[in-house]
């Protein structure tokens, strides 16, 4: 598939429970391991950036997360191989012009 071809998805990830930055890099490592492990099976996907959620108490209570997949079912495949939450999972609109 070419790149012009996948689709931009905006994942929401909380978590019932906030955690430790150790434990949020042990989940990005096994998020990139599962991510080669699909496109050797032929997914196409790719991570393009997060953004960390934190509570006042600076503890991780999540992430939003921007993939380009083939389709959802690519992204739900990931979450659910690297035991990620996917609360919500939609396609990127336009960003918005401002400030």
């Amino acid at each position: 598939m070419s790149d012009d071809e996948l689709e931009d998805f905006l994942i929401l990830r909380a978590l019932e429970e906030p955690i430790t930055e150790d434990e949020l890099a042990a989940a990005g490592k096994e998020s990139g391991r599962v991510l080669e492990a699909l496109r050797e099976e032929g997914v196409d996907i790719h991570w393009v950036e997060s953004e960390v959620l934190e509570n006042a108490a600076g503890e991780v209570t999540g992430t939003f997360c921007h993939y380009r997949a083939e389709d959802e079912d690519a992204v739900r495949e990931h979450a659910e191989r690297a035991g990620l939450p996917a609360t919500r999972i939609d396609r990127r609109g336009e960003p918005l012009d401002g400030e």
